[in-house]
Parts: C-alpha cells; structure tokens; sequence
C-alpha cells in the first residue's frame, strides 16, 4: 500500500478526531466532518485495500449507525441553510413556522444522536480503528483512481430521461468516486479528476438540499397551490436540477472526448444521451 499509506493513516487519526468531537460537539460543522470522514474511511476499507477481516467489518457497522444518527441531524442543517438563504418576502410567518419546525426536529434528532454516543462504544469504535490501521499497513491496495472510475461508471443506465432518481444514483456515486480518488497520488490526472468530481458534487448537493427542503415545506405548510412560499422552492429546486443536469452532462462530453472509445452508456438511449438532450432541451 505505498502510495495510499500517507492519506490513509491520516484518515484513521482524521476519524478518531472527529469521533471523540462529536462526543461532545454535535453543532453542524462536527456532524458534517464526522459524516465525510467515516464515508472516507468506508470507502479505503471497502474499496481500496483488501482482507479487512472481523474486525473491519465490525468497525464499519458501529461506524455505520452513528453515521445515520448523524445524517438524520445533517439533513435537517442543510434544509435549515437552505431556508435561510431563500429571500423572498412571502408568507413570513409561515417561514418562520418552518424554521420552528426544523429546529424543533433537529433537536430531537442531536438528542438521539447523542444516546447512540455511548463511552463504551466510543472506546470500542477506538480500539477497532487502531487495529484496522494496523492490518491496512500490510493489506493489497487497488488503484484508488481506477476504483474512482469504476464507482463512477456504475451508475445504473436508464433509457429515459434525466429524473430525480437518476441524480440520486448519480449523487451518490459521485461523492464515493472522489473519496477513491483522494487515496491517490497527487498528479495532474487526480487533481484534474478530482475538481470535475467535487464541481459535480456541488451541483447535485445543492440541487438535493433544495429537493428536501421543498419536500419537507410542502408536507408542512400545503403544495404550491396552497402556499406561494413553497411555489418559490419548488421554481429555486427547479433551477437546482438543471443546473445539476446540465453540469453532469459538460463532465460527461469532456470523457467522451478524451475517451473516443464506444461504450454502451455513450450509445443513443444510455444514460449519458439521455442526460445531455435533457440538458439541451433544459437550456
């Protein structure tokens, strides 16, 4: 594992860190970090070096339900930025409902989190790092950005045009290609790979912090024919696909230019057509 040790070793000391953090600190900043760097982890021990045995899987799995406890405070913060950054002078009061209600949510949502954070566990979680560190140091290692590409180019194929689900998959994959992709070597080809995959990442985050916020409004204050408000989100998370769409699909004619290969996700009807003529037709 001689070109991933460096990164690798410090994402086991980066996820100690933030662990014993969010022990005591479940603010935004710490649930947000504690989530990255656990995926970071999962990623390295899933993806990129081999024979984790007993104990990594065990890790993985206590690390995994803190993670949910964690996510389900991380969804409500983003919707909660996204409220805030919505400047439109319509139904104040109904607004301010909202906020109230997302923060009552995510009250209860830290409370249970920090039940799940018991010492015992956390020590545990601790002595299981330490010696999956131990085992990664000796274990086979895949090439971090061929893992990247193969994460990548997994998305399952649709026929169909761009949908909410297909952005999901999209979402998904792409926050755990560029995780791969950090594990390796610094070069021209990795930063270059990495920035499209964080620039995409960017514009289906945005796009799914909007999708939930607007799901959440609608379920709290009526649909848009009830509530001008939540007709605004609705046109923002609008903007927000397209825009996701239309940058998915520039990421995607860049490697088909630098890939002059055929595949069948390039053929007419895959997922990458159908992606750019619903960027065209968007424009």
């Amino acid at each position: 594992m001689a070109n991933a040790i460096d990164p690798a070793k410090l994402i086991f000391r980066k996820m100690e860190r933030e662990l014993r953090r969010l022990e005591s600190d479940q603010q935004p900043d710490a649930v947000h970090s504690f989530r990255t760097t656990s995926r970071r982890l999962e990623t390295l021990l899933e993806q990129i070096t081999c024979g984790g045995g007993r104990n990594q899987a065990k890790l993985l799995k206590l690390l995994s339900g803190i993670r949910r406890g964690a996510g389900r405070v991380r969804d409500v913060d983003v919707q909660l930025a996204a409220l805030r950054s919505l400047k439109v002078p319509l139904e104040p009061r109904r607004k301010t409902e909202l906020t109230q209600s997302l923060i009552e949510l995510r009250t209860k949502d830290e409370g249970r989190l920090r039940k799940l954070l018991k010492k015992k566990l956390v020590r545990e979680i601790r002595k299981r790092l330490n010696r999956a560190l131990e085992t990664s140091k000796s274990a086979k290692s895949r090439d971090p950005l061929t893992v990247a590409k193969q994460i990548l180019g997994a998305v399952p194929r649709s026929s169909s045009h761009a949908t909410e689900e297909m952005l999901h998959q999209y979402r998904i994959a792409v926050k755990r290609a560029r995780y791969a992709a950090e594990f390796a070597p610094k070069s021209a080809e990795s930063a270059e790979f990495i920035a499209q995959l964080k620039k995409m990442q960017d514009a289906l985050g945005s796009w799914h912090d909007w999708f939930t916020l607007t799901q959440t409004a609608a379920q709290t204050l009526g649909e848009i024919n009830q509530s001008s408000l939540v007709a605004a989100m609705h046109n923002v998370t609008r903007g927000k696909f397209r825009s996701a769409v239309a940058t998915i699909s520039t990421a995607q004619e860049r490697d088909r230019e630098e890939t002059p290969a055929v595949d069948s996700s390039r053929k007419p009807g895959g997922k990458s057509a159908a992606i750019a003529d619903h960027a065209k037709a968007a424009a």
